[in-house]
């Protein structure tokens, strides 16, 4: 039987998708970083693939073994008090068994969501066939009910970010990938790269579930997109990557000064201390 706060932290996490305000769900790659966000306040986090695959030491794109991701996950989401969503890129298995397992596996480990993506990742810059991501959406979803937890599928379609067709035709390709992963048991819809505004509004207007973009620099701000339609906002890699230059310019700062007036910070050990303690 699954755990009753696990399934209570499903359904908070689903209802967060709908109504006002949007969804800002902010991507966590290690333990402290998700602390960190649930301490500003936000009320759910995810993970981020690529920076979590970073802070283990590997490539992004299913580069890091599946059983360190379920044990960085597993660390998250011991450590906050908020639901939390796994991105699991596309599936971490070469069928869609694998997936189903994965599934069953990532939300043992306390997850209340999953992203799941179609891009093929063993061929760079090409999407899996319609069938094959359809299929993985529904081995995720018939995971989900055999682990009796009601995870949020946000079904991320990389038809923008890797440039798939002709540009024209791209909106209607998205189109008709996210009608075959609702079909399938997504409950969101995740319009991955950098398609205009206008084109993800259109769509958001026309998709019959919540849609999900990447916040980026040069954006307007939550309340702008909530009006364009967009019902969650997720920030990818990006204060991973914005932290990790911050890291940088300590080093820097550190080697050729080789001084130590970088090294001032907001952060109290005390609290981190608290935080942590068992």
């Amino acid at each position: 039987m699954p755990n009753v706060e696990h399934v209570a932290r499903a359904h908070a996490f689903r209802q967060m998708h709908h109504g006002s305000p949007a969804l800002l769900l902010p991507n966590a790659w290690d333990a402290v970083s998700a602390r960190l966000f649930e301490e500003a306040g936000f009320r759910a986090v995810a993970t981020t693939s690529g920076g979590l695959a970073w802070s283990l030491g590997y490539a992004d794109g299913e580069g890091a073994p599946w059983s360190e991701v379920v044990a960085a996950t597993r660390r998250i989401v011991r450590v906050v008090h908020v639901p939390v969503s796994a991105d699991i890129e596309s599936g971490f298995g070469g069928t869609a068994s694998d997936v189903f397992n994965n599934v069953v596996e990532i939300i043992g480990a306390g997850v209340v969501g999953i992203n799941i993506e179609d891009s093929d990742l063993r061929t760079k810059g090409t999407l899996r066939s319609l069938e094959d991501a359809t299929e993985r959406v529904r081995a995720a979803r018939r995971a989900a009910e055999h682990a009796g937890v009601p995870i949020v599928i946000n079904a991320r379609t990389d038809v923008f970010h890797v440039n798939a067709g002709p540009e024209s035709e791209r909106p209607a390709e998205a189109l008709r990938r996210a009608h075959a992963y609702l079909e399938a048991g997504a409950d969101c819809i995740f319009l991955f790269g950098h398609p205009e505004l206008s084109v993800v509004a259109e769509l958001a207007g026309t998709i019959k579930a919540p849609v999900n973009i990447v916040g980026r620099p040069g954006m307007p701000d939550m309340s702008e997109l909530e009006r364009l339609g967009i019902a969650r906002v997720s920030t990818a890699g990006g204060a991973a990557m914005a932290t990790l230059a911050t890291v940088r310019d300590v080093a820097q700062s550190l080697f050729e000064t080789r001084g130590f007036d970088r090294l001032t910070s907001n952060v109290k050990r005390t609290d981190l201390q608290q935080w942590f303690a068992r």
